[in-house]
């Protein structure tokens, strides 16, 4: 089954005070829970997880002070998957100085009322997680929000699960490899100019966009030169065009179609 998104628009979102920080990858996943009551009525009325996703939001931005929505994306009883500040953009709720390491995912469960997260909801937020990693970059890692923060969060039912690996219902696996062996992994840091940058990561990269046909010299010195033929790549491949390798470019240089 496809994720089944539920925009900003669609849940009507305000728009963010200002601009998000970008990431181009993470560790991993930090899943949430709401830390009040939830009515268990949204189990059986959807327009109840859309009010309720509203409501947080106006808390963390009129309460908080924070420039949007704290999560990337959440996920509702329904294997409905709200988006957040979504892939790509650094979230807010995992705590001062985490925010970067992790993504963070919401499940509408609570401390009380409804504390034990419905099939459908476990469903949305493994599909968030895959869409993270293919979308933003996300790590392997699934973690709680008490993993490194002084909090009850994610709950202890929603916490069980995480630490089982987040298996789907019904026996079925979890969330799949986000970067299983078929080429060599991203390096972890961004390969960009000005400066030069030197190293073997730069000449894993070069000898590959070799192989693809593109005139480049492979001698592990990122310079202007590598930088416009991961520029002339992006726009081919319809990416971000920044002329930084970072994750998502690396990845499609061995995963792209070629022409």
């Amino acid at each position: 089954m496809a994720i089944d998104l539920v925009s900003r628009a669609d849940w009507g979102a305000r728009a963010p005070r200002g601009s998000y920080t970008n990431l181009t990858s993470t560790k991993g996943i930090k899943v949430h829970y709401t830390g009040g009551r939830v009515d268990p009525a949204i189990v059986n009325d959807h327009a109840k997880c859309v009010a309720m996703v509203k409501s947080i939001q106006s808390f963390h931005m009129d309460g908080n002070g924070w420039l949007d929505i704290g999560y990337s994306m959440a996920a509702c009883p329904h294997r409905k998957v709200f988006v957040g500040r979504g892939p790509g953009h650094l979230p807010a709720a995992n705590g001062p100085g985490l925010n970067s390491g992790h993504y963070a995912v919401l499940g509408l469960v609570g401390n009380s009322g409804l504390v034990k997260p419905p099939d459908g909801m476990l469903d949305g937020i493994v599909d968030a997680i895959e869409y993270l990693r293919d979308k933003g970059g996300a790590g392997k890692e699934i973690k709680g929000h008490r993993d490194g923060y002084s909090t009850d969060c994610p709950g202890a039912a929603l916490y069980e699960w995480v630490k089982k690996g987040a298996p789907r219902p019904g026996g079925q696996p979890g969330p799949t490899d986000p970067d299983p062996v078929r080429h060599p992994r991203f390096p972890g840091r961004l390969l960009k100019y000005p400066p030069v940058m030197r190293g073997e990561d730069v000449r894993t990269w070069q000898a590959q966009m070799d192989k693809r046909g593109w005139t480049i010299d492979v001698d592990g010195a990122y310079g202007p030169g590598s930088r416009e033929v991961c520029r002339d790549f992006q726009q081919e491949q319809r990416l971000g065009v920044d002329g930084v390798v970072g994750k998502i470019t690396w990845d499609a240089a061995w995963e792209a179609p070629i022409g």
